[in-house]
């Protein structure tokens, strides 16, 4: 599926105001692509808000030092939300959007979907996908050639590090000789590929690297090594002074350990139940997998959420982990 851009940049035109909003827990993908789009839209004379249901990641912050992208409950309540377009980034799920589901639910506004994501939702939108877009980043630099839009410094760095995130920095199966292309283009204008690293990989908090050090002793195996597994519960967080966002990457890290085939890991949620992601790098689909606990994403990447205990979500996810690698190993 490949984005009609000619209707996007139509559909755009008919619009002043927007109001920009991606998934909870927001990565480099959904806050880059948030600020690209922003800049693309504000340079086309449109008044544009960001609001989020989540905060900024501290270890995101430096992709908008000024403050800009608004939280729902924080800066703004649901009531006080208007415009004439609501665009969703980086996700097509209702239950993605946390609270402010509810506020692209009851609007009346019309709606747009720009994402990379295969499953979703009828959210009442136009959307507009390429499931073989790398990132959503990706897709927010081709809106700019569509719109007629040459892309500036700050742009381009919020765009770099969601395309570089959400490659691993380069390395995974997505990427094709067009990410690099769309990336010297970032490069021309002015991104320095070494600050951007060092803001995303270089910037740990001690309590951040406790964390890791935690969730990275707890790491089992089963089908001789095949599939890791870990975890991470609230009093982790509590025990060494961590934010929930300082388990981003975490669960990449197990995937170094010789001959594994996938990872799992599951993040206890403050409000009770566990975030999963899962990681694949053979032919084991992680959003089919994904897609049987009420979640989705991509075949080597998806993310899913299940209330229960630990020990009931473990038994369930990795048993279908399991039958699924016996499957195409």
């Amino acid at each position: 599926m490949s984005v009609h851009w000619k209707r996007f940049a139509d559909q755009i035109s008919h619009y002043q105001s927007f109001v920009l909003v991606s998934h909870v827990r927001p990565d480099c993908d959904a806050i880059g692509s948030e600020l690209g789009m922003a800049g693309i839209l504000r340079k086309l004379g449109k008044d544009v808000r960001i609001i989020n249901a989540h905060r900024v990641p501290p270890s995101l912050e430096f992709l908008d030092p000024a403050g800009t992208i608004e939280v729902l409950g924080d800066h703004v309540e649901a009531d006080e939300i208007s415009c004439d377009c609501i665009m969703i980034l980086d996700t097509s799920a209702w239950g993605q959007l946390g609270d402010m589901a509810d506020v692209v639910r009851n609007a009346t506004c019309d709606k747009m979907v720009l994402d990379h994501h295969v499953g979703e939702e009828d959210l009442g939108a136009t959307m507009y996908k390429d499931y073989q877009a790398e990132a959503t980043g990706t897709l927010v630099v081709a809106a700019a050639d569509a719109l007629g839009v040459s892309i500036d410094r700050k742009m381009a760095t919020a765009l770099f590090g969601a395309i570089a995130t959400d490659t691993g920095w380069f390395r995974f199966s997505s990427v094709s000789s067009d990410t690099y292309r769309v990336i010297a283009r970032l490069i021309d204008c002015g991104v320095v590929p070494a600050e951007i690293y060092g803001d995303l990989y270089e910037r740990d908090t001690l309590e951040r690297l406790k964390l890791r050090g935690l969730i990275l002793s707890r790491t089992s195996t089963e089908l001789d090594g095949a599939l890791v597994h870990t975890y991470v519960e609230n009093r982790d967080f509590e025990a060494v002074g961590a934010l929930h966002s300082d388990t981003e990457d975490s669960i990449n890290l197990t995937l170094a350990v010789r001959n594994t085939k996938a990872a799992v890991i599951f993040i206890e949620q403050r409000r009770g139940g566990f975030k999963i992601s899962f990681r694949s790098r053979c032919d084991l689909d992680c959003n089919e997998v994904a897609s049987r606990f009420g979640g989705g994403g991509h075949k080597a990447a998806a993310g899913a959420f299940q209330q229960g205990s630990l020990d009931d979500v473990r038994s369930r996810v990795l048993a279908a982990m399991v039958e699924e690698l016996e499957r195409v190993l």
